[in-house]
């Protein structure tokens, strides 16, 4: 077994046995992107430098009996954490060049637990997307089939897993850009409760709905990382004092008598066939591990897309409006006057997508219409909180399909963004009311394409995602297939 196909479990035990080096594990992982990364796309920026001095002191620190959780573990990180020295792109090209001069707050959480940053991965621009197809720098291919897409916004991120390029990493979540990427790509994601990790030098996109979150190749490693960068930040003032639970604690933990709910709305027209069936093995996989399944219903579903696609593009619109090549980013030098080099920078720096979503927001919030379309999407963002509080007042977790489809060509819906934007229609809910979230591995396709099982928890009750996501990833037969590359 080469190094980089171990576990970060199996990597701590044999770095504290002595038996690997952190500089030989991270060299490993360095090698081996090297050596795919030119077929996978998923690095837009490789600190082979960096990364062997953070091993190297990572070896000196465990030679002390010091260290962190993740002493030495090699990492990727999204590439809009902000990253101290080492360049920050969101995948656009007005930020092409941007270094930061400071480490976003679950940046040095990774940092002080030992944690090797081996570069940054790619991502839809400014995580507007569902394919990372936006970033500038190039495309992740899905590691199980290239040429199809690695899901997104986290794309590079669950790509660099699967591909065992990194032993783990780090995302954010929108509205599903955690979750549909590691069902794609066949890894475990987590979008935690919003307010559970800093969002401190996380670029926004949409800052009501913005989460960091973890992915990893399994259901231990996954916990082990939420738990390293949990915790309340005095610099988040949507940070929310709660206390962190060991979250690896429950895996394994016995599902018998738990409630599951099966939302109706989430298994009708235009979920593919072999998802539905994949799905359909987990909840018979849970009932028959003792779990009580109960069919429940979320009435405000259909809406999800609709209020989504106007308080995302608003806050959007109002976050991306500091990119006007005054402070950083891209400037275009050959404007002769101020207003000129803002209209030019701005047009030459965003892609289509952001622009398309910033002149949404932009119109949603505009003078005469802010009642008519945010403040009424804001009223039914209640009603979707309140479905899912009646739901949990009965049930314990929440099971339903990733996304609607496995994943899909490289620019199959290149001209059509509405099917697009309904392939989160299955993960969105969640971000509007601020629950947690998880993909776990459920199969594949007879294309050998993998597909994700969603389960969500009510607010701060990770643990019971990591509980039931613990026996699915047990009990269910993945019969995984060869990478393709």
């Amino acid at each position: 077994m080469d190094l980089y196909e171990l576990t970060i479990h199996q990597a701590l035990e044999k770095m504290e046995q002595g038996e690997i080096s952190s500089v030989e594990l991270t060299r490993n992982c360095l090698d081996r992107i090297e050596k795919i990364d030119s077929k996978l796309n998923a690095f837009v920026t490789v600190d082979r430098e960096g990364a062997l001095l953070q091993a190297a002191e990572a070896d000196r620190k465990r030679s002390r009996g010091e260290g962190g959780l993740l002493c030495g573990i090699p990492l990727s990180i999204k590439d809009l954490l902000s990253t101290k020295d080492l360049r920050t792109t969101c995948g656009s090209k007005i930020l092409e060049d941007f270094v930061p001069v400071f480490d976003a707050t679950v940046i040095q959480k990774i940092k002080n637990e030992g944690g090797v940053i081996l570069g940054k991965v790619a991502m839809d621009e400014f995580a507007m997307g569902s394919t990372s197809e936006t970033c500038f720098s190039g495309v992740p291919h899905n590691p199980y089939k290239r040429g199809y897409v690695a899901g997104g916004s986290s794309g590079g991120s669950a790509a660099s897993v699967a591909a065992m390029e990194c032993l783990g990493s780090l995302g954010s979540d929108t509205g599903g850009s955690i979750r549909q990427p590691a069902s794609l790509c066949g890894v475990v994601g987590i979008k935690p409760t919003y307010g559970r990790v800093s969002r401190f030098g996380l670029v926004a996109f949409a800052s009501s709905l913005d989460q960091v979150g973890p992915i990893a190749g399994n259901i231990d490693d996954t916990a082990r990382l939420l738990k390293c960068i949990s915790g309340y930040d005095k610099n988040d003032s949507t940070s929310v004092k709660q206390p962190v639970p060991d979250f690896s604690g429950f895996i394994g933990k016995s599902i018998k008598g738990l409630k599951v709910g099966i939302p109706r709305e989430y298994f009708g027209e235009g979920v593919d066939p072999e998802i539905a069936a994949i799905v359909e093995n987990g909840i018979n996989i849970l009932r028959e591990g003792g779990a009580e399944i109960r069919d429940v219903s979320l009435p405000h579903t259909e809406y999800c897309v609709a209020v989504y696609y106007i308080i995302a593009p608003s806050e959007a619109s109002s976050n991306l409006a500091r990119y006007d090549g005054a402070l950083y980013g891209y400037r275009d030098n050959k404007s002769e006057t101020l207003l000129e080099m803002y209209k030019n920078s701005r047009s030459a720096g965003f892609g289509d997508e952001v622009k398309r979503r910033i002149l949404i927001g932009t119109y949603a919030l505009s003078s005469g219409y802010y009642d008519a379309y945010y403040k009424k999407a804001s009223q039914v963002r209640t009603l979707i909180l309140e479905d899912y509080k009646n739901v949990f007042d009965e049930c314990d977790v929440i099971l339903s399909p990733v996304t609607p489809l496995p994943a899909w060509k490289m620019g199959e819906n290149k001209d059509d963004p509405l099917s697009v934007y309904l392939s989160d229609i299955m993960t969105i809910s969640a971000n509007l009311a601020g629950i947690p979230g998880m993909s776990v591995p459920g199969g594949f396709t007879r294309k050998g394409l993998p597909v994700g099982i969603q389960l969500q928890a009510n607010h701060f009750m990770e643990e019971k995602l990591f509980q039931t996501g613990s026996y699915l990833e047990r009990e269910v037969d993945l019969n995984r297939p060869e990478l393709a590359l």
